[in-house]
């Protein structure tokens, strides 16, 4: 069972739904992504999204394809994440996964991610851009070592596709509420709801819901139908913000806070 297996288990058996926060790896460098994710934590924040960044993201609206540009003009390489993580992983409760191209899996070879991913303390992996199709051998090697592998679901997605996916998932299905990039939405689609009833009857596994997803209301229209919910645009928004500056960046990282405990509040208060 993984990490992400026992957390959602005791989630359940809790009567509680996951909030899981999604940061960019080194923006605006790596140590106030440590300082973050160690923040999130501590706030009682269940799962972190770590973003490795990637010049061309698939999904990713401005706000999140900004911060990867700032993280990679800042020089931040795969190995430096790898080390960070190793450290921040040992120091907090909650697991981190990495949401991360197959481009740069594969260029690194499925099997050395695998292990430096895992030696780091790293949870599982989200690979947008990795279809179910030509999925086999990561997912089989994931399954191998407990390292859960989280696969998207979309609006657009085909019924007898989506039932694919979920067969080939572990950890948790990814169930993106919209169609087309990430950012802040003001409203969520009407039929999000009844889609993801539709999902659960065709799998076991939690579902949890990102794109999107920035306000209180959206919580509670989300909360009844779904086991996580997955905020990334609005804290990536509010770390824009840092600037490796002690005084402002402690700034940011209340903020931060602040909305991470807000939202908590609404998920599972």
């Amino acid at each position: 069972m993984s990490a992400i297996d026992e957390l959602f288990q005791r989630l359940k058996s809790e009567g509680k739904k996951a909030f899981m926060p999604f940061v960019t790896a080194g923006d605006p460098s790596l140590d106030f992504t440590a300082a973050i994710l160690k923040r999130l934590d501590a706030e009682g924040c269940h799962l972190a999204e770590l973003g490795i960044p990637y010049s061309d993201p698939i999904a990713d609206g401005p706000v999140i394809q900004a911060s990867y540009t700032r993280s990679l003009q800042g020089g931040t390489k795969l190995s430096s994440i790898f080390s960070m993580a190793s450290e921040v992983t040992a120091e907090i409760s909650m697991p981190v996964v990495t949401m991360v191209s197959y481009a740069i899996i594969y260029r690194m070879g499925i099997d050395e991610y695998l292990q430096q991913a895992i030696a780091s303390g790293i949870s599982g992996a989200i690979v947008p851009d990795m279809p179910v199709d030509e999925s086999d051998e990561l997912a089989a090697k994931c399954k191998a070592l407990d390292f859960s592998l989280i696969q998207l679901i979309t609006p657009t997605t085909p019924r007898d596709r989506a039932v694919q996916i979920a067969n080939q998932t572990t950890g948790f299905i990814y169930y993106v509420s919209i169609t087309g990039i990430t950012g802040e939405r003001t409203e969520l689609p009407a039929d999000l709801a009844d889609n993801l009833r539709w999902l659960r009857s065709v799998t076991d596994l939690p579902i949890c819901v990102g794109f999107g997803i920035s306000k209180l209301e959206h919580v509670e229209v989300l909360k009844p139908v779904a086991d996580g919910l997955i905020v990334g645009s609005a804290i990536v928004r509010r770390i824009a913000e840092a600037t490796n500056d002690q005084a402002k960046d402690q700034l940011v990282m209340d903020d931060v806070g602040g909305f991470a405990q807000g939202m908590l509040m609404a998920i599972n208060g």
